[in-house]
């Protein structure tokens, strides 16, 4: 009866192994994405000076930081997967016209904070972005 539950106890520990990524990485990671997102979304909404705002695009700014870190996680642990994900990323393409030049500089600061986060430089992008 011991080996069962020792078994068990095994494979549940094996089925959620991310290899160097701990889940408690991942969530804080994801979470201050979400948050830092938040913040860019709040400076989007009240700097922003064009003729249309699109609360959908201030949505987008938060889910882009947290996509970017969720893409950018597995990179920094496996460089075969690194490699794969390179490759596969370069041949999406947007499609999307962006009207105004300052809405671009808020697309780049969302990529940044999803990227320096998920390299683990937290207090950079706590920083960078206040």
């Amino acid at each position: 009866m011991g080996d069962f539950f020792s078994n068990l106890v095994a494979g549940l520990q094996n089925a959620f192994s991310f290899g160097d990524l701990s889940v408690v990485r991942i969530l804080l990671t994801l979470g201050l994405a979400f948050l830092i997102g938040m913040y860019i979304f709040a400076i989007y909404r009240k700097t922003f000076s064009g003729v249309m705002y699109s609360k959908n695009f201030g949505v987008s700014l938060v889910m882009l930081a947290m996509i970017t870190s969720f893409i950018i996680l597995p990179i920094t642990s496996n460089l075969t997967l690194s490699l794969g994900m390179v490759g596969a990323l370069s041949i999406v393409r947007f499609r999307t016209a962006i009207k105004e030049p300052l809405d671009i500089a808020f697309l780049f600061w969302s990529i940044a904070v999803g990227i320096v986060l998920a390299a683990g430089m937290i207090p950079l992008a706590v920083f960078g972005s206040v």
